[in-house]
């Protein structure tokens, strides 16, 4: 049996969806494509939806049976191949929860990301000092100093991903409380909003901030990101995180309602021309 692991990587769950795709154009069945391989129904299911990896031998056995071209299916190891190659973060794997781990590749591989965030700086805008003040507060249900220092350094490289030649569409908006609430001494607030500034230069990058003085808004029930792909295999998807855990919707009815609340926070925070001039009055306050 293909062997799990905590997360998969994005160019797996593309092959997976392409594998079921391959399969249902054949007109086969889970159960027909099992025997094939002389293996359970689920694991077909499996490697179709990312829970395995995917084994060389399966998948070139799979593509012959689904009719698949010599030369399509040269090119389809190949990236089953590379796709099997563990992703950077998975060296964080001892301190790095499993449903985030999706998160982080699901990052990598976007086109568009959108954040909403009411209580902290988004982690892809933080400062080391901000970040570690987070982490120590028990954010992430761990304290240790070692295990702290790593989910910084962890953050801190995720961060690269805004600078890099292929860099995706970053838009967060942000509620002013999370740069009224102090996460540290006045110096790690200061450094905070200096960085703000930094990146919102950016010109992938657009962060709003919504005042206190706009009242309630559809996105109090917590903080999301939604990831946009280029790749057709993939949908637009939703992260929604809670206390133990997190959920990811690609639904299009589910994703769509997001997109809703997501729109109408931007139109209800202050324009992004304005993020500079509130960052400023903010920063004069510390």
């Amino acid at each position: 049996m293909s062997e799990p692991r905590s997360a998969p990587t994005v160019g797996q769950v593309v092959l997976g969806r392409r594998l079921l795709d391959l399969r249902e154009r054949a007109g086969l069945k889970r159960e027909e494509a099992a025997r094939v391989l002389h293996v359970a129904p689920a694991t077909i299911r499996r490697m179709e939806t990312a829970e395995v990896s995917l084994k060389i031998p399966y998948v070139q056995l799979l593509l012959k049976a689904y009719g698949v071209r010599d030369d399509e299916t040269d090119d389809f190891v190949r990236l089953a191949e590379e796709a099997n190659k563990p992703g950077w973060w998975q060296r964080f794997h001892a301190i790095l929860p499993g449903w985030f781990s999706m998160h982080v590749s699901l990052e990598g591989a976007a086109a568009l990301i959108r954040s909403y965030e009411p209580h902290f700086v988004p982690g892809l805008l933080q400062t080391e000092d901000y970040a570690r003040g987070v982490l120590r507060s028990g954010a992430i249900g761990q304290t240790r100093p070692d295990d702290i220092e790593r989910h910084v350094a962890l953050r801190m490289q995720r961060q690269g991903l805004l600078t890099r030649s292929d860099a995706p569409r970053f838009w967060a908006v942000m509620d002013e409380t999370a740069l009224r609430r102090p996460v540290g001494p006045p110096e790690v607030m200061r450094g905070q909003i200096d960085k703000l500034l930094d990146v919102e230069r950016l010109p992938n990058v657009t962060l709003q901030i919504t005042p206190f003085a706009s009242g309630p808004h559809p996105g109090t029930y917590g903080p999301f990101v939604l990831f946009r792909f280029a790749v057709p295999e993939l949908p637009d998807m939703v992260y929604s995180e809670y206390l133990t855990g997190a959920v990811y919707l690609d639904t299009p009815a589910e994703v769509a309602s997001y997109l809703e609340v997501m729109d109408r926070m931007a139109a209800q925070a202050a324009a992004a021309h304005r993020t500079k001039e509130i960052l400023l009055d903010l920063r004069k306050e510390l």
